[in-house]
This record gives structure tokens, sequence and C-alpha cells, in this order.
């Protein structure tokens, strides 16, 4: 259902700082790429095992890039807007690990290694993806792997929903979607894979064809959120096409877009009516009430409360990143079967775990990542930046309104994801530019 997006390569634009281009540079984005790809498909990435998959490779990939940087003689570091508040985030939680301060200093050790991953990811990004030819393989790839997976998932839930690969049986049990055990989390990786083949369609680099097949896989993805029965994503991915569309008739409000629009919403009413029908309509009516067996609506209030609760007993620094599984139970004022270790609201767990310090360094890496972000959009159907920016855009938006509801940034292969997608949002201008000859086939 895909087909090669197809972004020309041409002369590269001037750039604040030009990437050195070498074999170990290509070796590293390599590894960068296969890395995003690998995470969700080992359950998230959020196994033992998985994890330190994540962290050595990282590592390895950063020792190549560094050697071959030794090797060409000069070593040439583009710096980007989002490694200022890491660093400070990064000097937080080491301010944490003094004794004293975190109440379990072995997790945040853990949590340290885990963030030290994805910085390191992000560093690679910044310095190897600097050529307009490796863009248009990297969005290819993504659109081919999210649609791949996405018929996987389908696939896996229409004949074995209880087993992850038809294979496993969680121990904890769960409700399984694609490679996930938690659905919510499925969900929130297709969130931002979506606005890949989304924003494609809507270029004036997508030729007739083309823009079809991006639209029908884009309104396929996002019928898979609405299948696998997560809320949160349902609610996200609405927000998500609600700001893509206002983008959209922005730029130009033409006639050629608004049936372009239609088409995609028709195509994802068609799927989801077609394969998932009732299971919607019925997930969609457990808004008031929960009953599946996942946390209730109740509960989740409740978890609230308390962790608002713990963040009054340390409101500077915080718990300590990554305790929040091991304080969380002296706090909690309700019993229940089910295994709490995570807040289900990233905001909250947050602020519990790194305190109002650690809160303000998120909203800087924010800000850090949509002022230059916004800069790059203007007139982006015709603008290569503009349209990466407008992509990544959308994945950050919607994963920051589903984690009110969830805890998608605590899911190592969901997070690195968010993480890859604020430092592309963030990256200077350095793609080739390309208007059509024709504007016939131009929408707005």
């Amino acid at each position: 259902m895909s087909a090669a997006l197809s972004i020309p390569e041409l002369p590269q634009v001037t750039a604040q700082s030009r990437p050195v281009r070498s074999r170990s540079s290509e070796i590293a984005l390599c590894g960068v790429a296969a890395l995003i790809m690998f995470c969700p498909l080992a359950f998230g990435a959020v196994e033992p095992w998985s994890i330190a998959i994540l962290q050595s490779v990282s590592m390895v990939l950063f020792a190549i890039w560094a050697l071959g940087q030794t090797r060409n003689g000069q070593i040439s570091v583009i710096w980007n807007p989002v490694f200022l508040p890491m660093l400070a985030f990064l000097a937080l939680v080491c301010i944490q690990m003094l004794p004293g301060i975190s109440a379990y200093r072995h997790a945040t050790f853990s949590g340290v290694l885990l963030y030290a991953a994805y910085g390191l990811t992000c560093f690679l990004l910044v310095q190897c993806f600097s050529r307009t030819r490796y863009l248009r393989i990297a969005a290819t790839a993504l659109v081919i792997y999210g649609t791949a997976l996405a018929m996987f998932a389908v696939l896996q839930n229409l004949s074995s929903p209880s087993k992850l690969y038809w294979l496993r049986v969680p121990r904890s049990g769960g409700w399984i979607y694609g490679p996930y055990v938690n659905h919510n989390h499925y969900a929130g990786l297709m969130e931002m894979l979506v606005p890949v083949p989304l924003v494609f369609a809507f270029t004036r680099f997508a030729r007739g064809r083309e823009r079809w097949i991006a639209a029908s896989v884009a309104a396929f993805m996002g019928a898979t959120i609405f299948l696998s029965g997560s809320r949160g994503g349902m609610a996200a991915l609405a927000v998500q096409i609600a700001i893509f569309f206002w983008l959209v008739f922005r730029e130009r409000a033409r006639s050629r877009a608004g049936f372009l629009m239609a088409g995609l919403l028709l195509c994802s009413l068609l799927l989801v009516a077609w394969i998932g029908g009732s299971q919607v309509s019925d997930r969609l009516a457990t808004l008031v009430g929960d009953h599946h067996t996942e946390l209730a609506s109740n509960i989740r209030l409740n978890i609230d409360r308390d962790t608002l609760h713990m963040v009054s007993k340390r409101p500077v620094l915080g718990w300590g990143l990554g305790t929040f599984g091991d304080i969380y139970p002296s706090f909690r004022s309700f019993y229940s079967n089910s295994l709490i270790d995570r807040a289900h609201n990233d905001y909250l767990q947050l602020l519990a775990e790194t305190g109002v310090a650690g809160f303000a360094i998120a909203i800087w890496f924010l800000l850090a990542t949509l002022r230059p972000a916004l800069r790059k959009i203007r007139k982006w159907p015709s603008d290569v930046n503009g349209a990466v920016s407008v992509a990544a855009i959308l994945g950050i938006s919607a994963i920051l309104v589903h984690s009110f509801v969830d805890f998608n940034l605590q899911i190592p292969a969901n997070a690195l994801l968010f993480y890859v997608l604020c430092t592309v949002a963030a990256i200077e201008p350095r793609f080739a530019n390309y208007r059509r000859e024709s504007s016939k086939r131009e929408i707005g």
C-alpha cells in the first residue's frame, strides 16, 4: 500500500553548520533508524533485555560516529535548541542521585541510563540526518513500517487477541494490540506515525497516484487507533486531524484540499465500520463507565489525587526519576487488584518524580521544540523543511494530548520516537526546497 515518497535529491540548502558526510555517519544514521523501528516490535522495549539493547546500541552508534569524526581529522558538532534543556534535565537527575534526594537511587540511576540513550539517539540524528535523500528514504521506510505494523495489529486482533505475535501470553494480562500489551501504547505509536503519509499527501511533492496511496495509508493507520479501543488515542487523533486541517485551509483553502479531506475521512470511517464497527461503538459508549479489564475512570482520578499528594510532600526536586512505582503504594488511598506502577498521567508522574524543577525544564524543552518548528511551517506544502516540521508537530501534539490520560512517555519505544520528533521539529532547515513546475497538481 506504500510507494516511495518522491522528494528529489537536490543540492542542500544553506545551513548554519553542515554535517560532515562520512561512512561512519551513514552507519550511525542507519543504526538509529533500525533502533527506532526495533523498539516497538520488542513489546515497546519495556523489558530489561530490550532496554539493554536500546542503551547499548545507542552507545555503540555514538562510538562509531565519534571514531569516524576522529578519522576525518575534525570534530564537527551541530547544535540543536533541544539539547540545552535536555542537558539541564540530565543535571537535575544527577543532583537527585546525591544522598538523601532520590527515594530509590537504583531506580533513578536506571532512569538516567535510559534518558541518556534517548539523548544519544537525538544527538546522532542531528549530526547525521543531513541530506534530502536520507529524508526520502526515512519517510518511505516509516510509511511502509507503519502500514505493515497496522496490518499485523488488525490480523492479530482478529485471530488471536490474547497473545503477542500469536505465541506469548502476558503474565499480568493486558489489552493486547499489535506488539504492545497495552492498546493505549499502540495508539500512541500510531499517533506519531500517521502524520508522515498524511502530510505527504497534501504537499506538492506527491504525484497523483502517490497522493491517494499516502492518504489511504494514513486513513488505514488512523483507523487502527479506533480499532484498538484506546479512547485517549481517539481523542488525540481527533485533535491531531483538527490541527492539520486548520493548517491546510489556513495555507490555501482550495476545493481539491476539501475533496481530499472528505475522501480521507470517508475512507477512515468505512474502514472502521467494515473491520471494527460494533466494537468501536461499544468502546465509545464506555466514556461514561469502564467495563473492560483496565483501570476504570474513577480509579484513574484516585491515582491523580494520590499523585498530587506525592507532589505536595516533595514539590521542588520530587522523589527521584523512575521511583513512582516504588513510592506510590505508600500513598495509595484505595484498594485494587491491579498493579499500579505508573501515574496514568505523564504530567503528574513527571511532577512527582522530578518536582517543579523537572516540570519547568519539560516546559522549556517543549518551547525549544515548537518555536523553531513553527517558524518553518510557512508555505509548508511547497517547502520540505516546513512539511517535516508539520508532521513532527502533529505527532508531538497527539502525544501531549494523550499524556493527560495515559503514560506513553514511560514506554521506551514511544518515548524514543517522541524525542526524535521533537529533535527533528527543532532542527535547522537543511533539506532542499522544491517546487513542482506544474501548478495543476498543487493542493493546499
